[in-house]
């Protein structure tokens, strides 16, 4: 079976307009309605820097969780927004963005890399501590735009790193980088079979061309779990540069009935929900 992560999450923290909770709690319900493994709802993060997700937690106290069988995960960025989170029965899972790319880690959560990596050590025990579950995701897993210093050893040695402490889930994002499906299908060959208890994901930032061929490279490698967003909107206001889009969530979802995968979909459901989507990022106008 193939876990799907919907994350609107990241489909609206680049959004130029502010969508009114209202609408944010309307779309994210409609989603738990779907079917997903889980459901990003939202981030813990500067008001300042990210505007669109000053009301996550706002938005995450009027979800109607009554019927859903969706995890619903919450992005941290430091140790007191994981304790804050941590404590919020709404949440089954905390993901936090360590990298080992200097520069891209100032532009994000103003840390060094010894920090982040500490704060994902942290993160991974509070989950442990408090029934939740830990999804770590590694950004610039597949190389680095600002010249920082990176190839698959570094990557394979933090991946180390982070496994000691007891990282489970691993998610490797491309961020702000265009990636083929060669580097692709050698990083997940070399580190599934290394690390056979981390179940490891794909967090795919793309303009859209050549998704087939990226996300068959990863599932070959035995990769199961894929980020994914309704209509491909988003990617990082942090990473600096334009944004470069995500995985959209009908193209994974058209690879999953090719290879006759099952992923739980509710296909009335996810009309309504795309049909909702439509509405607040296309038609409104505030």
């Amino acid at each position: 079976m193939m876990r799907i992560i919907e994350s609107p999450r990241e489909g609206m923290q680049g959004f130029p307009r502010i969508i009114p909770s209202r609408d944010k709690v309307r779309y994210i319900n409609a989603l738990l309605r779907v079917g997903f493994d889980t459901v990003e709802t939202g981030s813990l993060v500067s008001a300042r820097l990210i505007p669109q997700m000053a009301d996550s937690v706002e938005v995450l106290k009027q979800l109607d969780l009554s019927g859903t069988r969706s995890n619903r995960m919450f992005l941290v960025v430091n140790r007191k927004g994981a304790e804050k989170v941590s404590e919020m029965d709404e949440i089954t899972h905390l993901s936090y963005p360590f990298a080992f790319s200097p520069t891209f880690l100032k532009l994000n959560v103003n840390a060094s890399v010894q920090e982040s990596y500490e704060t994902a050590a942290a993160v991974t025990e509070l989950c442990e501590k408090r029934g939740k579950k830990a999804v770590v995701y590694i950004s610039m897993a597949f190389g680095n735009p600002y010249g920082d210093p990176w190839d698959q050893e570094m990557l394979l040695h933090w991946t180390g790193r982070l496994h000691q402490a007891g990282a489970a889930t691993i998610m490797l994002s491309n961020v702000s980088v265009e990636i083929g499906e060669k580097m692709i299908a050698e990083i997940y060959n070399a580190l599934i079979p290394m690390f056979p208890d981390i179940e490891f994901g794909l967090h795919l930032h793309t303009a859209g061309e050549g998704w087939y061929e990226k996300v068959n490279a990863a599932f070959l490698a035995g990769c199961r779990r894929f980020d994914s967003v309704t209509g491909g909107l988003g990617g990082c206001p942090m990473a600096g540069g334009e944004l470069l889009g995500n995985l959209g969530t009908d193209h994974l979802l058209s690879f999953a009935a090719g290879r006759h995968m099952p992923v739980g979909i509710d296909p009335l459901a996810w009309e309504e929900a795309k049909k909702i989507g439509e509405e607040i990022f296309m038609n409104i106008e505030y």
